[in-house]
């Protein structure tokens, strides 16, 4: 207990000693540039001057003050801005009535340093009596600014313990988005999220895929181009090489010229501050580097210092997000007159050092430029936004005034901030959203050269986040003048489009912009250019020759119209015509003893039956179908079946008309023309009965084939069932090998005129030739198994026709002294 007691007593002991410490300012107090008294103070930071002389940091001896130079036009108009809108509010009736506002500006001179320096001042104040004790109250109630994204970092994280509102009219980095981060934090004007992304969707509407990056090495460029990167990667962009400096690192931007100069794209997005696109822009003039489409940012892209006809010799054409340029009405007169009067210390304070403020003198009587100024309307929100909350913390009436007895705490400021909701007399609409920030809207601009030779920012388009997604981004390209003067839009890919026909085949180690174009495989098409993968065509269709179209497969079959099939028609139909002469020979000469000794029935039986042998060959020519598939098959087993029965019944003649001539034999009233007539049938029958059993199982059918081939289609007849044709064919090869064995047996008979040594002759020859045809047609294809079936067919009838019945047409034809009888029966004349 005791303990806690003494704690207790310890820590009020600190508290007391704390609240009458008296303040002191460590050092010279800092001076603002231009400054204001008034019962509500604002204080700004803006880089009124570029160079810096810094002091010498020896430790010896007190550091002297910072000394700045060379005047920044655009931070300057930003100050007279604020202290334009000031003047009307302190005049206003409505706004803050009987509340006199006052300003503290500092000039930064872009030196971290000494923002951090002129920071402290605002919230210390610049002057403390001895005798004030320490309230943690600092005298000013917001402070606008910095115009720098990095410096406002440093800005809101300094202020941020004493919840002193910020707001900035240019500082664009998406980081200072995040509210747990930078709570007290507003600006006027949108965040780079919005314009990153935009920098993306402007280069995909132009079709550029390749492309370079260039950033400042700070927050605003960092935190920019990532967003950047991030969309691109989203929309299929690919980006060469991302490089980044500040402008104090001379050797690191010769490095980024090169980069930049041994690389293929000719497009570059620049995410640079003004100051940094100007050390870019001094290199590459250096380095005669010329002819890149450039893609800009708000930093640069406007910027009047910039537009010189130097820089233009090289950044001519550039392309880019600019903050809409909105005037405001009686500014210009402003700076021209009432600024320098009552507002430019040197003008009222004769007892004031003015050497600090000489080279402010040069735009004295300067106003040109203020049309072309895009800022001083967000500083003028800025502004009005701060006297709105406060007009509200005050409890302000427009004939009653404002409650000047109210004492105002910064974090009520920034709770007001989060609830202002009016417009300004510019017709801007004036409000944050719960990131602090206001809405996106963009003029894209050109750099332009006029026929006269002047420089102009011409307004191609706009971006604007507030309307629906299809119509946020609107571009005239006809209006567009591109690099080096061009009219016609450059080209940047890493490779060029694939076109209908090919596909996209990465290289590897490369970025997915960078690609072979690769043909479609056989049988595949692409239709789309820059396709990733070819389609498979449909089974019945095949790729066309430029593989972008599927059109239907070539249908292959033995046609009577190719010279295939008009060889074998030819043949087929010579067959039958001379298989015909020699019936018809046969039939004249009928009387004769060579044609009644080999059984002129049977002979005329067989002729008839090769005729049809020749004639169903045709069946296997032309388009298949259901009928001419089962014809083909059914008319073929059929007539050689008849052919080879009838073959059969001679041979058999042949053996019984020898048994016969022995002694006491009666053989041949078992065989004699009715039972030879009945064999044939009855032979032929079960080769009817083979084929009707296969036509109703399994009966063949047309079928597109596409295995043999991908490109074309072999319409063939299908089988139906292997064994119905297996049957077919055994059967007559049953038939001929018994054909072959009588014959064979009987060649050697003691006749005049044997013909069994013929009949094995032209079995001989059937069968060697149905035994090739095997393999043949096994490994054919197409229209050529046909072909070879076709070949068998006519070769084996050939054969019959010629082994049978040639020496016969020899003698009736060439030697009838030999076609008698007593030649027939003779002995001594020669054989056959």
């Amino acid at each position: 207990m005791l303990i806690f007691l003494y704690t207790l007593l310890t820590f009020y002991h600190l508290n007391t000693k704390a609240e009458n410490t008296v303040c002191q300012i460590m050092g010279d107090p800092e001076y603002p540039l231009l400054s204001k008294d008034g019962d509500i103070i604002i204080g700004a930071l803006f880089v009124i001057h570029t160079e810096i002389s810094l002091p010498s940091f020896e430790f010896t001896r007190k550091p002297q003050h910072i000394s700045c130079s060379s005047v920044n036009i655009k931070d300057f108009r930003l100050a007279q801005t604020m202290i334009f809108a000031i003047e009307e509010i302190n005049k206003s009736k409505s706004l803050l009535p009987n509340i006199s506002v006052g300003y503290k500006i500092y000039d930064t001179c872009g030196s971290r340093l000494y923002s951090m320096s002129a920071t402290m001042a605002l919230m210390n104040g610049d002057d403390i009596a001895a005798g004030d004790r320490c309230n943690g109250k600092s005298p000013i109630h917001a402070i606008i600014g910095e115009t720098e994204s990095s410096n406002t970092v440093i800005l809101s994280r300094t202020t941020e313990p004493f919840k002193i509102p910020v707001i900035s009219p240019s500082a664009t980095c998406d980081c200072l988005s995040n509210r747990k981060d930078y709570p007290h934090f507003f600006r006027t004007i949108s965040s780079d999220y919005h314009q990153s992304r935009a920098l993306a969707y402007i280069i995909k509407h132009f079709g550029w895929s390749w492309v370079g990056a260039v950033n400042s090495d700070n927050d605003y460029g960092n935190n920019g181009m990532a967003i950047f990167l991030k969309t691109a990667t989203e929309e299929g962009i690919c980006v060469e090489y991302s490089v980044k400096f500040l402008r104090t690192e001379h050797e690191k931007i010769r490095n980024v010229v090169d980069i930049i100069k041994q690389g293929t794209t000719k497009v570059i997005v620049a995410f640079l501050t003004g100051f940094e696109m100007k050390s870019l822009i001094e290199q590459l003039g250096i380095q005669n580097i010329t002819g890149l489409q450039m893609i800009g940012v708000e930093a640069w892209i406007t910027s009047k210092s910039l537009m010189t006809p130097n820089s233009f010799y090289v950044l001519g054409g550039s392309l880019g997000f600019a903050v809409r340029k909105i005037q405001i009405e009686g500014f210009a007169d402003y700076v021209m007159k009432a600024f320098w009067d009552t507002a430019f210390p040197c003008s009222f304070n004769a007892e004031l050092n003015c050497s600090r403020y000489q080279d402010l003198f040069v735009v004295k009587n300067y106003n040109e430029d203020v049309p072309e100024q895009r800022f001083p309307s967000y500083v003028y929100k800025a502004v009005y936004a701060v006297a709105h909350s406060l007009h509200s913390l005050l409890k302000c009436r427009e004939r009653d005034g404002c409650d000047g007895g109210l004492t105002i705490q910064p974090q009520q400021v920034v709770e007001a901030l989060k609830k202002v909701n009016f417009t300004v007399k510019t017709g801007d609409h004036v409000w944050f959203d719960i990131t602090g920030g206001a809405v996106a809207q963009y003029e894209i601009v050109n750099w332009q050269q006029d026929s006269d030779g002047s420089l102009r920012f011409k307004s191609v388009g706009y971006y604007d986040a507030s309307l629906p997604p299809d119509q946020r981004f609107v571009i005239i390209t006809k209006n567009i003048i591109w690099a080096r003067g061009q009219l016609e839009k450059p080209r940047s890919v890493c490779s060029e489009s694939c076109p209908p026909g090919t596909r996209k085949a990465a290289q590897k180690g490369r970025p997915v912009c960078c690609y072979d174009c690769i043909p479609c495989a056989e049988g595949e098409i692409s239709t789309e250019t820059d396709s990733i993968n070819c389609k498979q065509c449909p089974e019945e269709y095949w790729s066309n020759a430029e593989k972008n179209k599927c059109i239907l497969k070539a249908i292959e079959f033995l046609s009577f119209t190719e010279v295939m099939g008009i060889v074998l028609v030819f043949f087929s139909l010579f067959g039958a015509g001379l298989t015909a002469l020699v019936a018809i020979l046969f039939y004249s000469k009928k009387d004769t003893p060579i044609v009644k000794a080999n059984n002129s029935e049977l002979s005329f039986l067989l002729l008839f039956s090769l005729t049809l042998c020749f004639l169903c060959s045709l069946t296997f020519i032309g388009r298949p179908t259901e009928w001419s598939c089962m014809l083909r098959h059914t008319a073929f087993g059929i007539t050689f079946v008849l052919c080879i029965s009838c073959v059969l019944g001679k041979t058999i003649v042949v053996l019984m008309a020898f048994k016969a001539t022995l002694p006491g034999s009666n053989v041949m009233k078992w065989f004699g023309p009715a039972q030879q007539r009945l064999s044939v049938l009855a032979f032929t029958l079960i080769q009817v009965l083979i084929c009707v059993l296969w036509i109703t199982i399994s009966p063949p059918f047309p079928y597109k084939n596409m295995k043999y081939y991908h490109e074309k289609i072999i319409l063939e007849c299908h089988l139906g069932s292997t064994i119905g044709f297996s049957a077919v064919l055994g059967y007559i090869g049953l038939l001929a090998v018994l054909c072959f064995i009588l014959a064979f047996l009987a060649r050697t008979l003691p006749d005049k005129f044997n013909e069994a040594k013929f009949i094995t002759f032209s079995i001989l020859i059937f069968c060697a030739v149905w035994i090739s045809f095997i393999p043949a047609y096994v490994s054919s294809s197409g229209k050529f198994i046909v072909a070879v079936e076709i070949f068998a067919i006519l070769a084996s009838s050939f054969g019959l026709l010629f082994c049978i019945f040639a020496p016969k047409c020899y003698i009736i034809l060439l030697k009838p002294e030999q076609n008698t009888k007593q030649h027939m029966m003779g002995k001594k004349s020669s054989n056959f």
